[in-house]
């Protein structure tokens, strides 16, 4: 079993614009459960965002779950993310190549 954690590292916001996001850093790190082995992924996900609009969520009330859903939302594919990690967990577990010299 693999253990997912997703994070935002940090945020840029608009100072003009109400603290409107504009950027969300992300991470993702996978973990096998004997937490002999992990794998990670790191982006980014803009936004154009509207004070205005009735869904908006002021920048004091926002949090990591309210982003992480809008970066779903916004095209990071959270099951392909996490099926290269593991792809990544699988062959650190059981490597098929390496490298070396036999003296």
């Amino acid at each position: 079993m693999t253990t997912f954690n997703w994070t935002i590292s940090t945020l840029e916001y608009d100072l003009t614009e109400n603290n409107s996001v504009i950027t969300a850093h992300w991470r993702c790190t996978a973990t096998d459960d004997a937490g002999e082995f992990s794998a990670g992924s790191y982006g980014t996900c803009g936004f154009s965002a509207d004070p205005e609009a009735t869904d908006f969520v002021p920048y004091a009330e926002l949090t990591e779950e309210v982003v992480l859903g809008w970066c779903f939302e916004d095209g990071i594919d959270q099951e392909a993310t996490e099926a290269s990690l593991q792809a990544n967990l699988d062959l650190q577990m059981a490597p098929v190549k390496a490298s070396g010299v036999p003296w």
